[in-house]
């Protein structure tokens, strides 16, 4: 009973040892539970920084449009410039022939006069014949003044009639080389317009994609800034945690040295040389009978061996650490 009692106390101790080995203070968590969050946060970090460099890809290719098209709507914006000049310009020399063309329609208005009041006189007068203009004349001198009058008379008829033709040809001449020029340059600004309207709403478009492309990188870079920082500060926890389990793993324990880390001896056997339990296990570092025979012990049960033998031994079996399974309180106290 005595014997029990001692055991069940060492168990208790080794269980409260590996407690405080394997959860360090504070409240931190497990090696298992830290190692699984930084592996789970290094996923992350590489599916963010993957998200972000596509993101930043996107960015780059967009501005590159961007670029692109606001080249191109300055070309036409330069083109529709141009074209506005040249309407302006258009519209000036209209302008200028329109005034032309009241002109020529003014002269015309008075040759038509005039050819009026010819003919209104040629019709109450009636037309002088050459026997008339013979008779009729106070000698030789005036009879040539009277022909050369006569032959003046019909010049300017004639140039009257042509003035007459040569502006009305004109006018409608001008008035339709006027119009349909400042049709095809309306149609053609028109044009440059809607094209530089189209440019404009595909920039437009382009600078917005750009934004939200930005606003997207700069969340996916400040989810990877909190995901890295959570991670290195699980890593500065595992990192402590192994030292302090380290150290625990270094502490020598009463009754040492010992070939394995001293909370396995605790947990095992609380550092004394126990008889065999239920299960056969026995000594220091609780030897199962086969296993003790199995390294070649001089002694039927392992605790009737030196405590040099048992040493020996348990290092052979320890191997450095690779035998750490053979000791149900290696994984209690969060070696393996």
């Amino acid at each position: 009973m005595h014997r029990r009692r001692i055991r069940a106390l060492c168990f208790l101790l080794a269980v409260l040892a590996a407690a405080l080995v394997a959860v360090p203070a504070g409240g931190q968590q497990s090696e298992r539970g830290l190692r699984d969050r930084i592996d789970s946060q290094r996923d992350r970090e590489r599916a963010l920084g993957s998200g972000v460099a596509r993101l930043a890809r996107l960015e780059r290719a967009t501005a590159r449009e961007v670029a692109v098209l606001e080249r191109r709507v300055a070309a036409v914006r330069a083109e529709l410039g141009e074209a506005e000049a040249v309407l302006a310009s258009t519209l000036q020399r209209r302008n200028r022939q329109r005034e032309r063309a009241l002109r020529l329609r003014a002269r015309l208005k008075d040759a038509r006069a005039q050819l009026g009041e010819l003919l209104r006189l040629r019709h109450a007068r009636g037309k002088p014949d050459i026997v008339t203009v013979v008779l009729q004349a106070d000698g030789f001198a005036q009879l040539l003044e009277t022909m050369d009058f006569l032959e003046r008379v019909q010049r300017q008829d004639e140039r009257i009639l042509g003035t007459v033709k040569n502006a009305r040809r004109n006018a409608l001449a001008q008035r339709r080389a006027l119009t349909r020029l400042s049709q095809e340059r309306r149609v053609a600004a028109a044009a440059v317009r809607r094209r530089h309207a189209a440019l404009t709403t595909i920039a437009a478009g382009l600078h917005e994609r750009r934004t939200m492309l930005s606003r997207a990188r700069s969340a996916r870079t400040a989810l990877l800034r909190g995901t890295r920082a959570g991670r290195r500060r699980a890593e500065r926890s595992l990192k402590r945690l192994l030292a302090q389990r380290a150290n625990a793993l270094r502490a020598v324990g009463p009754g040492g040295p010992w070939s394995i880390p001293w909370p396995v001896v605790q947990c095992e056997s609380g550092g004394q040389n126990l008889p065999p339990n239920s299960a056969g296990a026995s000594g220091f570092y609780q030897f199962m009978p086969a296993t003790w025979r199995g390294l070649g012990g001089s002694t039927p049960h392992a605790h009737l061996a030196s405590k040099a033998e048992q040493d020996r031994l348990a290092a052979r079996l320890w191997a450095g650490g690779d035998g750490a399974h053979n000791w149900v309180c290696a994984a209690l106290v969060g070696i393996i």
